[in-house]
């Protein structure tokens, strides 16, 4: 951009004033939406105003109606809920307030307490008119059944439910849980309660069974990582959408769509919401899932082949439900489905069993990797693989794991030159904490690393609560990507986080510790600095420690903190487990697919460059890529990929710190029409 577009940029709001409110129920990531559009506001130049108590507090107006300052927001970005208050329009109309509650929502806890006693749970979330809560919490928590009110059962479910149930237990799973929205409806129309389910299968199988009403626990609690990013950035595009407007701009509501800011014509969503209502009324079922939208149907559906799944590279938090999905897909599909323990070695090896439908019960929450991961890539090994593959009739390959996974790819291509055997198809699923794969925005694992960073982050901050004017340094993992350091940078409201991607100077590091000196000057006298582990070789985290130490000294302290290897531990969150569920089942259905495709003269044959495949999603949609046509994306020196779409995040966190900084808005949301966005096939 020109020195005059960035001006423009900092003087659109001069002469304009914006109000926020919140409404509906408490939702985490309030507070961060609200943060954006007032600091945003702000440095546009505009005025910005709180609205307190919702749309009503619009109606009475006199004191309700507050101009917002900087310092104002804060301290709202880990606050739970909002500090402005909201008065109630109609129950759960609000998307963000669904999206939280599933992240909010401790199935983990209910799945080891049923474990020890070998007990039925039956969960009732909120969702009197959408089912979307009740159905990522299903695929979150590896559920054996969900009733949603968009998609009544069949009229014998009594019949189908109790099977279902009496087969995972004659399998050994000591557990059932069952997810009910509490609009959950048969065809009839009539009401499916949870008491109607526990009395079921306790007068049928005579099984222990508890019913667990979450009610309004899950709107509580403090936000997550992606709430408080999601919150930001849609804050930030609210700012952009107003001010940018004319009197001939329609009303719009800024949404998500895969991992791009998209604004809809509000009008065009309260339509829909209607024909849903209708359709579901009209008992037109079919109807009201597809007009839910793609991500909501790709959420609810999710000849013979062998197909093998492994892990490569560090351990990921998400592996595991990966590993679930794709095993159990391929069964259900009728596959034989192989796993591999400890990578390419362990393929090398041998060390190869069969997978049956219990073999994964229960892996969706748990960290790490069931199978064993290493880093070992597999060119050294080719003959060993080759013999192994045919061993055990290998068809296909599912690869779930980072760097060493996508670089492993390529090293089978290369070697399907020397060996026949090698030339299956394969699939990269994207698996690591540094979220730094080629060919994703978005890698199975990061979130929950980023949740981990943002706690530590929360808890340290706090931990000085008594305590002024200090400054926290802290070391995140990543590599050379500083996606970990950004991200969380913007999810806990850091003064500054130093990456490899954005080189900087001794003179950068002297001007944030001379921002840091002014802004103990003011009402809030803590500071957070983030370094990418690998961001600079000699600028390391003593060295800033000590800088700030010493520029500090009789103004601030400084406090250090290496984080480590907890980032890749934990049970993964929610997004994680839906993230990985849907990976792995998209894999195994492309695997499917390429493996026929792919059958020539009485075997499998694969030697075309779309034979071997990265899964990743890119912007709005989940696309298999080739991992050649990957190369030339790829700064292998360092290990990550040349362009990277969360580096354009940077300016909101240094505008959010108050930095005097020019922001680029020639890359904003556009409006969409929702019957358009709808139309394409490929979107998420």
């Amino acid at each position: 951009m020109t020195h005059e577009e960035h001006h423009a940029a900092k003087t659109l709001g001069i002469g304009k004033a914006i109000a926020v409110l919140t409404s509906g129920g408490d939702a985490q990531g309030m507070n961060a939406a609200v943060r954006a559009v007032v600091r945003v506001g702000i440095f546009t130049g505009a005025r910005v105003f709180f609205v307190h108590e919702g749309y009503q507090g619009l109606v009475d107006g006199g004191d309700n109606i507050k101009e917002a300052t900087w310092e104002s927001v804060s301290m709202m970005l880990q606050l739970g809920g909002t500090v402005i208050g909201s008065a109630r329009c109609k129950d759960f109309r609000e998307r963000e307030g669904r999206l939280r509650a599933a992240y909010n929502l401790k199935a983990d806890a209910i799945t080891t307490t049923a474990q020890s006693h070998q007990r039925t749970f039956v969960l009732e979330v909120m969702g009197r008119h959408c089912g979307y809560l009740a159905l990522v919490t299903s695929l979150s928590c590896g559920a054996d059944w969900v009733f949603i009110p968009e998609c009544p059962p069949d009229d014998d479910w009594e019949e189908h439910l109790c099977r279902r149930l009496s087969e995972t237990r004659n399998r050994g799973s000591r557990l059932n849980i069952i997810i009910v929205a509490e609009g959950a409806i048969d065809k009839n129309g009539k009401p499916i309660t949870s008491e109607d389910i526990k009395n079921l299968v306790v007068k049928r199988l005579g099984y222990d069974t508890r019913v667990t009403v979450l009610g309004h626990v899950q709107r509580g609690g403090t936000p997550s990582a992606f709430d408080r990013i999601l919150g930001s950035r849609m804050g930030v595009e609210a700012v952009m959408a107003l001010l940018e407007g004319t009197p001939d701009t329609p009303a719009c509501v800024v949404s998500l769509s895969g991992n791009q800011a998209v604004r809809l014509p509000l009008m065009e969503c309260v339509q829909v919401t209607k024909d849903v209502t209708k359709a579901m009324g009209e008992k037109k079922f079919d109807e009201a899932l597809k007009l839910r939208g793609r991500s909501f149907m790709n959420n609810w559906e999710s000849g013979s082949h062998t197909v093998a799944v492994m892990n490569v590279g560090a351990p990921a938090a998400g592996m595991n439900a990966a590993v679930r999905s794709t095993v159990r897909i391929g069964l259900i599909q009728g596959n034989r489905v192989l796993v591999v323990h400890d990578g390419f070695e362990g393929l090398a090896k041998g060390q190869i069993e069969e997978a049956g439908w219990s073999y994964v019960g229960g892996w969706t929450g748990q960290g790490g990797s069931k199978l064993g991961t290493k880093r070992t890539l597999p060119k050294k090994s080719f003959e060993q693989i080759s013999a192994n593959i045919t061993k055990f009739n290998i068809q296909g390959l599912v690869i779930i794991g980072g760097f060493e996974a996508y670089t492993g790819g390529l090293e089978l291509m290369e070697g399907r030159k020397q060996f026949d055997e090698l030339c299956i198809p394969f699939v990269v699923i994207p698996a690591t904490v540094s979220n730094n794969v080629p060919g994703s925005d978005f890698s199975v694992g990061a979130d929950t690393a980023l949740n981990t960073i943002c706690t530590t982050c929360d808890r340290i901050k706090q931990s000085a609560a008594g305590t002024k004017r200090r400054v926290f340094i802290i070391e995140t993992m990543g590599g050379y990507c500083g996606y970990l350091a950004t991200m969380a940078g913007l999810a806990a409201g850091a003064d500054a986080a130093y990456i490899f991607e954005e080189p900087f100077t001794i003179r950068d590091l002297q001007a944030n510790v001379e921002h840091l000196v002014q802004k103990m000057k003011t009402t809030v006298k803590r500071g957070l600095v983030l370094r990418n582990e690998k961001c600079n070789e000699n600028y390391t985290t003593d060295f800033i420690f000590n800088l700030y130490s010493e520029e500090g000294k009789g103004i601030f302290d400084s406090r250090k903190n290496v984080l480590g290897h907890m980032q890749q531990g934990g049970s993964p969150t929610p997004f994680d487990r839906n993230f990985a569920t849907k990976m792995g089942a998209k894999a195994m259905n492309w695997m499917s697919g390429k493996i026929k495709e792919s059958y020539r003269n009485g075997r499998i044959f694969a030697n075309t460059p779309d034979s071997g495949c990265v899964l990743g999603m890119r912007k709005r949609a989940l696309l298999f890529q080739p991992v050649t046509e990957l190369q030339d994306q790829t700064d292998f020196e360092h290990r990550i990929p040349k362009e990277q779409w969360w580096l354009k995040l940077r300016p909101i966190l240094k505008i959010l710190a108050k930095y005097e900084i020019d922001l680029d808005t020639s890359d904003h949301a556009h409006l969409e029409h929702i019957t358009r966005k709808r139309s394409g096939e490929a979107a998420v």
